[in-house]
C-alpha cells in the first residue's frame, strides 16, 4: 500500500475517490473536542513508509487549521513518507500585502505554517491576486487543479448561446480560460470599490450579444457584493437573467439568496466548498492533479 487517505469532516467523497486509486485506502480520522476546547486529533491507521493525505478544505481556516496541523505533525512523527494536504478551498491569500501600518501579512504567515508541517499541498484554483504563484510563500511543493474544464463543460450542457461574463478585471484570467473551452465570446466588466459593500460596476458595449445569455463567472463569491451589482447591470442594460458561477461558494452572509434577489436565473458552484449550489463536480480533476503530485515526489516514477 503507497498512500493512506484521510477525511476531515465534509470531505468524505473526495478522500473516497482519492482511496479508490490502485495501491491506496481510506484510514479512519479520529476528532473531537475535549472539554476545555483544545482539539484531539489521532490518525486511526498505520502511515510509517507510506504516503500521508489529509483531505481538508480551508474555507473555514480558524477552526479547521489546529487539527489539521495536529494530524499532519503526527502523520510525520508516525513515519510517513510524505505528508500532503488536499485542500480545494485555501484560505487565507485575501492579505497579500500591507493596505495599513501594523497589519499582519497573513497570507505569509499562514503559508510558512502549513509548509512547515507537510511536505506538498494540492488546490484548486488559489486566489492569486499579486502573487504570481503559491511558490511565493509556500516553501513546500504545491499543485494546482482547475475548474474550467468542470465549469464550460456544464455552460456547453446547460446554457444555451452563453455570452461569459467576468463581474470585474481579476476575474478575466478564469473567464477568458472558460470561453477558450467553451467556445463562447467573453467580456469583462469595470468595477470601482467604495466599500466592503459598497460597489459601482459598468458594463461596456454589450449591443451585440442581446440574443445570449450571460454567464457571470468569479474564482470566489463571498459578500457577492460585486457579482450582485453585475447582475442588475446587465438586466438594465437589456439583457437575460444571468447565471452566476462561483469556483468556490463563500457566500458569506446568504450571498447566493441576494444574488437571486438582484435578478439572476441561477446560481452554481463547484464543489470546492460543500453548499445546495455545488453543481460542477470538480473531485476528478483534484485526484489527478493529487497523483501527479505524488509521481513529481517519487522522482518522476509513477
Amino acid at each position: 500500500m503507497k498512500e493512506v487517505v484521510f477525511a476531515f469532516p465534509g470531505h468524505e467523497p473526495l478522500a473516497r475517490l482519492l482511496a479508490a486509486r490502485p495501491g491506496s485506502a481510506e484510514g479512519p480520522l479520529v476528532l473531537r473536542r475535549f472539554p476545555d476546547g483544545e482539539s484531539y486529533v489521532r490518525l486511526d491507521a498505520p502511515v510509517a513508509g507510506r504516503d500521508a493525505l489529509l483531505v481538508c478544505g480551508l474555507d473555514r481556516p480558524d477552526e479547521r487549521l489546529l487539527p489539521l496541523v495536529f494530524a499532519a505533525g503526527a502523520a510525520r512523527e508516525l513515519g510517513a513518507a510524505s505528508v500532503g494536504i488536499v485542500a480545494p478551498y485555501l484560505g487565507y491569500l485575501r492579505q497579500d500585502r500591507r493596505f495599513r501600518d501594523g497589519e499582519a501579512l497573513t497570507s505569509a504567515a499562514f503559508a510558512k505554517l502549513l509548509s512547515g508541517y507537510a511536505d506538498w499541498l494540492v488546490t484548486v484554483d488559489p486566489h492569486l491576486h499579486r502573487y504570481r504563484s503559491l511558490e511565493q510563500i509556500y516553501s513546500l511543493r504545491t499543485a494546482v487543479a482547475h475548474a474550467a474544464p468542470g465549469i464550460s463543460a456544464w455552460i456547453q450542457e446547460h446554457v444555451e448561446a452563453a455570452l461569459l461574463v467576468g463581474p470585474d478585471a481579476e476575474s478575466e484570467q478564469w473567464v477568458a480560460e472558460v470561453a477558450r473551452l467553451a467556445r463562447c465570446p467573453h467580456i469583462v466588466l469595470e468595477k470601482t470599490r467604495r466599500g466592503d459593500r459598497e460597489v459601482e460596476v459598468s458594463a461596456p458595449a454589450i449591443e451585440h450579444y442581446r440574443d445570449r445569455t450571460p454567464v457571470l463567472i468569479d474564482d470566489i463569491i463571498s459578500t457577492g457584493v460585486t457579482m450582485a451589482e453585475a447582475v442588475v447591470r446587465l438586466i438594465r442594460a437589456g439583457m437575460r437573467a444571468p447565471v452566476c458561477i462561483a469556483v468556490h461558494a463563500v457566500f458569506a452572509g446568504g450571498a447566493d439568496a441576494a444574488l437571486i434577489e438582484a435578478g439572476a436565473a441561477k446560481v452554481v458552484s463547484c464543489n470546492t466548498i460543500a453548499h445546495a449550489t455545488n453543481a460542477i463536480d470538480v473531485n476528478g480533476a483534484v485526484a489527478d492533479t493529487v497523483t501527479q503530485a505524488l509521481t513529481m515526489r517519487l522522482g518522476g516514477k509513477p
